[in-house]
């Protein structure tokens, strides 16, 4: 049975966390069926586990994600820290709606519809899901800031936004988090946000850091229901799943040679390449599995040496689908 994980703050003014989340969008929609039980009982090991911050967003089944956690939180009310999401104006009505706001008005809405599927006064980590332009981000940023003084937020955080904006946003209000997607197959976030987050005292939670299931299996993608949203990454597509496979077999071979999973291997890499960058990294790889989640959780304390580095680097540079 894994030990329970170690902590960390989330950045320099956030909650004490541990060093693993768990994303639960995939409890609720996107990668095929889903069974509320599992889910529960994947959110009390991980409880267990030390696993404390728990990832949702207003979109996730038009609100049922939310939902679904509202029980659980309430639970643990004094353990869990929860992190919600606004800017996707997809709801039960039009769930096939897409677009985003990032306007003042929406966002003070958006918080109060959270806090009531969730079922609570005030929520740990409010993240602007997606940055559109047509808003200044000192407006978004201020209303989010107003959310704070009106006690309804504690902390504040973004989502895929520039190293620019992630400055620009920090000068309006501290931003605890960013969440962007980083995996060893997924490496444009070093290009100069790792860098401001790092300068700034903004921690990263790296979601998809498992390349969205990819370097869990070399089989994976073949498993994928017809209902599965990943088929539509170009990374699942039938032009690259072959070369992609191949990749993951050597990542397969390096793990088996080390007594560990490919997923151990590449949450590993992921932990040893944030202390390279000197940036805390807290990532939320998604699972409704106990099983899955245990070996997640057992890897938040392997790190790689240099050779290991090295050599997951030279596989990751012909990844085909996604951006390095």
């Amino acid at each position: 049975m894994p030990a329970v994980i170690a902590m960390t703050h989330l950045g320099n003014w956030g909650p004490l966390v541990g060093v693993q989340g768990l994303g639960c969008m995939g409890m609720s929609e996107f990668y095929g069926a889903t069974d509320e039980a599992q889910a529960q009982s994947t959110l009390e090991r991980a409880l267990e586990l030390g696993i404390n911050l728990f990832d949702t967003a207003d979109m996730y089944g038009c609100g049922a994600n939310e939902k679904l956690l509202a029980t659980f939180i309430n639970k643990h009310r004094d353990q869990a820290v929860v992190a919600t999401k606004f800017g996707y104006v997809r709801s039960t009505a039009n769930p096939d709606d897409w677009s985003l706001s990032n306007e003042p008005h929406y966002i003070r809405a958006a918080v109060d519809r959270s806090l009531q599927r969730l079922g609570l006064d005030c929520i740990d980590l409010y993240y602007m899901h997606r940055r559109v332009s047509d808003v200044p981000l000192a407006d978004s940023v201020g209303a989010m800031s107003d959310l704070v003084a009106e006690g309804k937020v504690r902390w504040l955080g973004l989502s895929e936004v520039s190293a620019e904006e992630l400055r620009a946003a920090h000068a309006v209000h501290p931003i605890t988090a960013l969440q962007s997607e980083w995996s060893l197959f997924t490496r444009q976030l070093e290009n100069s946000v790792i860098a401001a987050a790092s300068e700034l005292g903004v921690a990263l939670v790296p979601y998809a850091p498992l390349g969205r299931g990819l370097l869990t299996s070399s089989t994976f993608a073949n498993g994928l229901s017809e209902q599965d949203s990943r088929l539509n990454f170009p990374r699942f597509t039938a032009a690259n799943q072959t070369t992609n496979q191949a990749l993951v077999e050597q990542v397969e071979r390096l793990a088996a040679q080390r007594g560990i999973t490919a997923a151990q291997l590449a949450l590993a890499w992921l932990y040893s390449r944030a202390e390279q960058l000197h940036v805390t990294a807290v990532p939320i790889p998604g699972t409704r599995s106990r099983h899955r989640l245990e070996q997640n959780a057992a890897a938040s304390g392997m790190r790689l040496s240099a050779a290991d580095m090295q050599l997951l680097d030279s596989i990751a540079t012909h990844v085909q689908g996604v951006a390095i």
